[in-house]
């Protein structure tokens, strides 16, 4: 009986192991990015990854206001500079409140696409200089400033890249410091 007990144990116990190589998942060896203490996976979408970061939870909140989640989840490719909950903060006291009521949801569209370039353009596409034309159909400046790249956006606003080369399986995400705004 022992040996019988011993045998099915170690059938068990080789299932279980081939099991857990099976079953391993594939972002196990993706490589990541941390973004608010989150690991952003290649393997996944803009979407799926900034729901996780606790740095964005504005910006997500933002996105399925605006009803840009679809969008976002799309085939792409996307460029997104993700400003941070700091970012937002950033903005006059009320203003992400008011962005977010329904009757405003033009105007957070708006500000959003301003956040999207068609393509997927890492860092090192990003020379100093180069203009931008974004989803919402204005441009972005990018700028050069010692190892720092700085995006501005149409009323002169800077915003620095502090997390460059998010890749996502729809685009790449570059973090930045401050929201961008259109010119109108």
């Amino acid at each position: 009986m022992s040996k019988r007990i011993a045998l099915l144990s170690a059938a068990a116990f080789a299932a279980f192991a081939l099991t857990a190589t099976v079953a391993a998942p594939v972002s196990a060896q993706e490589k990541t990015v941390m973004v608010g203490g989150a690991a952003m996976f290649p393997s996944k979408n803009i979407i799926q990854n900034a729901v996780n970061s606790k740095d964005h939870t504005t910006l997500v909140a933002a996105v399925k206001a605006a009803g840009l989640v679809a969008t976002l989840e799309g085939k792409g490719p996307f460029t997104v500079f993700a400003p941070t909950n700091a970012a937002f903060g950033k903005l006059p006291a009320g203003t992400v409140d008011t962005l977010v009521k329904p009757e405003n949801k033009a105007t957070l569209t708006k500000i959003l696409t301003y956040h999207v370039v068609p393509g997927k353009l890492p860092a090192s596409a990003l020379k100093d200089g180069m203009k931008l034309k974004t989803a919402e159909g204005e441009e972005l400046t990018v700028k050069h400033e010692g190892d720092k790249v700085w995006i501005i956006d149409a009323k002169g606003g800077q915003s620095m890249v502090t997390i460059s080369n998010v890749n996502q399986s729809n685009g790449v995400i570059h973090v930045v410091d401050t929201v961008l705004m259109p010119a109108s």
